[in-house]
Parts: C-alpha cells; structure tokens; sequence
C-alpha cells in the first residue's frame, strides 16, 4: 500500500468521524464509531468500517442511515478534501470491538475459575 493510500484511509477515517459527528443529522443514527477505511489502489471506491452499538434493530438502522447518507458525506468530503477524486463510500460493520470485548468477558470468567458457559447463564443472576 502507497504511503498515499494511507494518507487518504486515514483523512477518510478522521473527516468522516467528525462528519457524523456535527453534520450527518439522522435520527436513526445511533452511536457509531469509524473504525477504518480502506481504500482501493484506484482511489475510486473505500470502504469505510464502523463499531455500532446497539440491539441489532438499532444497529441495522444504523447502517442503513450511514448507506443513506453516502451522497452528503460524499460531496462534504469533496469540499473539505480537495481531492480530485472523491472515493465511493461503501460503510461496513467492524465486528472487531465486539468480539474483542467477548474474548475479554471469557478471559475474566477464565481468571475467576468459571466455566465460560455457566458465566453466559448466570449473567443478569445474583450469584451470591
């Protein structure tokens, strides 16, 4: 990967956080965070990762309101960027944080001498 490439998944990855932060108002938006972007060799298409949390209703809307928004972002980057070419956006859930936080949930039931499964049954129970 070109130290350009890498420039451009990283400006996408800032601008488009403070994007949806400030700019992007959808009410079906919940709490999004971009992960990532990776961008093709052309500099033509990216697609953009993001960490949504949420039930999985609320989560699919998520996305669906970042698919949505595409064109605003889209022409928001062209302004703020000034590149000659604005990358298609293509938004992607990173299911990497959660089952990051999964692993560490069985880490610490293995640490207290629990059996992983018996942890997934008790949670929400008082053990005491």
């Amino acid at each position: 990967m070109s130290r350009r490439t890498e420039r451009i998944e990283e400006m996408l990855r800032a601008e488009i956080s403070t994007l949806l932060l400030r700019e992007l108002k959808d009410p079906r938006l919940g709490f999004v965070t971009v992960t990532g972007a990776d961008v093709s060799p052309d500099l033509r298409h990216a697609k953009v990762f993001v960490s949504v949390l949420g039930t999985p209703e609320e989560r699919k809307e998520s996305l669906a309101a970042l698919q949505r928004g595409r064109g605003f972002l889209r022409s928001e980057l062209g302004r703020r960027a000034h590149l000659r070419t604005v990358p298609e956006l293509n938004f992607q859930e990173d299911i990497g944080a959660e089952r990051g936080s999964r692993i560490a949930e069985l880490l610490d039931a293995a640490r207290r001498g629990e059996d992983p499964a018996d942890a997934e049954e008790d949670e929400g129970t008082d053990a005491g």
